[in-house]
């Protein structure tokens, strides 16, 4: 056996391999390496479709599948939908974009922020979110102590610079950024910035995604005169409520992007909204929760799990102050 079937051989084991390994004869072992390796000689990247690495078998933007996705699985979210779906796109067409993508991600709880960070992640990586290009930070599990700032600002840039030094397409998750510690973002400023490189490695590839309940009171209080006014939600422009927006999330105290460089040098490229969700926008939730389990259609059953939740202003019942997050529960309750 020579040395180029030995190592074809040992890497068939490898791939293909996944318990005990039998014994079998040379002969045997001879002729299937051989054959291996005259069928790696047709398929040099054959590796790469067994193992995720940072290649366009792993990695493929799926425009259509975002827009499904989004279309069909997020309620009550216009403007997020519009525009999550142009930024992404844009980014993800440009061979050569300046910076890297930087999406805010704002609105009450249960609204659909972390669900939309999971369909970009779907339509990206062919693995989602269990990829190992994409990197979840939760500020309360990942950043607890005030008095660790300086700690975990380290940490926080050598966890990207590894990460984007392994693959140029990276996406980092901040959840709970009204939680985290002010100051404590600024620390990753150069490489969201319009550097070409640092220390020789290209930030500008990678996206950069945080979610946060601060600002979701502006929101909310622009979509409720909206709703008083008698106007229909649909007309809610961006214009209307990202000015405010991104005011509110840069003055809150208790935020984590407080007087925020990112913020005062202009590098978050969009600040999205989350709109309050409507009782019809409940029931679609759940309807939705009946589809994924592959339960049959129960309008009745919808009403009655979005009946339970509670809506606010009390005197007129608008807006669900949890949004859909509890509709998975509600549904177990009943079947």
């Amino acid at each position: 056996m020579n040395s180029r079937q030995h190592q074809t051989l040992l890497l068939l084991l490898l791939v293909c391999g996944g318990g005990a390994i039998e014994i079998i004869s040379t002969g045997i072992a001879v002729g299937m390496a051989a054959a291996l390796t005259g069928f790696l000689a047709s398929y040099p990247n054959i590796f790469y479709y067994f193992h995720e690495c940072c290649r366009a078998e792993w990695i493929s933007f799926n425009k259509t599948g975002l827009q499904a996705d989004l279309e069909s699985q997020l309620f009550g979210q216009h403007i997020a939908s519009r525009i999550i779906l142009k930024a992404v796109t844009g980014f993800m067409n440009n061979n050569n974009p300046k910076k890297p993508l930087v999406l805010s991600l704002h609105g009450w709880t249960g609204t659909g922020k972390n669900f939309v960070s999971q369909l970009i992640a779907d339509n990206i990586y062919k693995k989602g979110m269990d990829s190992s290009f994409v990197h979840i930070f939760t500020s309360e599990l990942h950043f607890p102590h005030a008095s660790q700032i300086d700690t975990y600002k380290s940490q926080l840039q050598h966890w990207i610079r590894g990460n984007v030094t392994n693959c140029a397409h990276s996406m980092f998750i901040f959840d709970e950024m009204d939680k985290m510690h002010p100051g404590l973002i600024d620390s990753i400023k150069p490489f969201v910035d319009y550097y070409e490189k640092l220390d020789g490695v290209s930030y500008r590839k990678a996206i950069f995604i945080f979610l946060s309940n601060a600002g979701g009171e502006s929101i909310t209080h622009t979509t409720l005169d909206f709703w008083k006014t008698g106007k229909d939600r649909e007309e809610l422009a961006l214009k209307d409520v990202e000015m405010s927006l991104s005011l509110a999330v840069f003055n809150n105290k208790n935020s984590g992007l407080w007087h925020t460089s990112l913020i005062d040098k202009n590098l978050v490229d969009f600040f999205v909204p989350f709109l309050p969700l409507e009782y019809r926008h409940v029931v679609q939730c759940a309807m939705a929760e009946m589809e994924a389990r592959g339960l049959p259609p129960n309008p009745d059953l919808a009403n009655q799990v979005a009946s339970e939740l509670t809506y606010f202003p009390k005197t007129d019942r608008v807006f669900s102050v949890k949004g859909c997050k509890t509709i998975e529960s509600k549904l177990d309750y009943y079947l």
